[in-house]
């Protein structure tokens, strides 16, 4: 029998527990242990009485019983952890900060094999993240998303530009053209493009040519390609009242998209939120994650932060089923197995302690 332990996060504003109920339920009835520190799932509203099938102990106990650990971000406390513990969350792509142990880390999921789709945290949790960037920036908004015809007379639905079309960005689109908003989505990558068309949304062309790598991913534009996306965006952008941008690079700083110059030229009231923001930088000049701030000529600029964890009850369910479908791929007879022949198995492996080299 695998014991399975469940930890409290600690990263500051974070409200999602790696497993939810229905998750534990599914693990106990397979005949796994399952560990759940006392409130962790408080937070998104899980009560303890909830996880039925598993043990709620404290933090000591779930460090001391368990061989495998789930979290959602990296534990504060890890020095707590024994070497031959088992940690799986998302972990970020450097082994240097593993201490030794064996980590799986979800960022590194290949997300083209079909196989893995069920495991992919990232996507589940980019989904959660563009819903609730959409909700955001109309509640920002001073106007109406929606066309409204009343007897004081008709309001003219907001013009809502999303750049990056990925996971987060579709959804972003999805979601404002639900609330009525007239959605223009932007993308570097042609079938991303074809992505915006499929949700109804106009697609914008600002006359540079379309980029993906080999992986899927926009790759990085070179200084003449960024320098002419730059152009473009800075005479389109004025036109809309709220502008979302989503756009990032596995691997690198995310791409600056929205000038200074851009948000000067932009209408008193516009709205613009930065769903890439980050300690290095975002997509918009200025934008500081977890802030909300006000450009001189009345612009609203959010840097968005950790979107995800402000909805954290269906947040964590999805992240939940992610971990399951993991831990089915990991422990398929009761037994942990780590086959580095498997391509899943290989690519999510961070680092492992029974082998003198770290992946690089």
């Amino acid at each position: 029998m695998v014991s399975i332990g469940v930890l409290t996060e600690t990263e500051p504003g974070e409200r999602r527990v790696a497993l939810s109920p229905d998750a534990a339920r599914r693990l106990s009835e397979r005949g796994q242990r399952v560990l759940v520190q006392a409130g962790a799932g408080r937070l998104s509203f899980f009560d303890d009485d909830a996880y039925a099938g598993a043990e709620v102990v404290d933090r000591a106990r779930v460090y001391a019983d368990s061989d495998v650990l789930l979290c959602v971000h990296p534990p504060g406390d890890l020095a707590l952890a024994r070497p031959e513990q088992l940690l799986i969350g998302m972990l970020g792509t450097d082994p240097g900060a593993s201490g030794g142990r064996t980590e799986i880390s979800l960022d590194l999921l290949p997300r083209t094999l079909s196989r893995a789709q069920a495991m992919d945290a990232l996507t589940s949790q980019a989904n959660v993240a563009g819903y609730k960037a959409a909700l955001l920036a109309a509640e920002a908004f001073p106007g109406f998303f929606p066309l409204l015809m009343t007897a004081a007379g008709t309001t003219r639905p907001a013009q809502v530009l999303v750049l990056g079309a990925g996971v987060a960005g579709l959804q972003a689109i999805a979601t404002a053209r639900r609330l009525g908003a007239r959605v223009t989505g932007y993308d570097v990558r042609e079938a991303a493009r074809a992505d915006i068309a499929s949700t109804g949304a106009a697609v914008l062309d600002i006359g540079t040519p379309a980029t993906t790598s080999a992986d899927g991913y926009a790759r990085g534009l070179g200084a003449d390609e960024a320098a002419a996306q730059l152009r473009g965006l800075t005479e389109a952008i004025p036109r809309y009242d709220v502008v979302i941008t989503t756009a990032q690079v596995p691997g690198r700083p995310a791409p600056r998209l929205v000038t200074a110059d851009a948000l000067a030229r932009m209408r008193p009231g516009s709205v613009v939120l930065d769903l890439a923001a980050a300690a290095d930088g975002g997509n918009v000049a200025g934008s500081v994650p977890d802030t909300r701030s006000v450009t001189g000529n009345d612009v609203t600029v959010i840097g968005a932060g950790n979107l995800a964890a402000t909805v954290p009850s269906a947040a964590s369910t999805a992240y939940a089923r992610n971990m399951l479908a993991v831990l089915t791929h990991l422990i398929p007879d009761g037994e942990i197995v780590l086959d580095t022949d498997d391509e899943i198995t290989r690519a999510v492996l961070l680092n492992r302690a029974d082998r003198a080299e770290a992946r690089s």
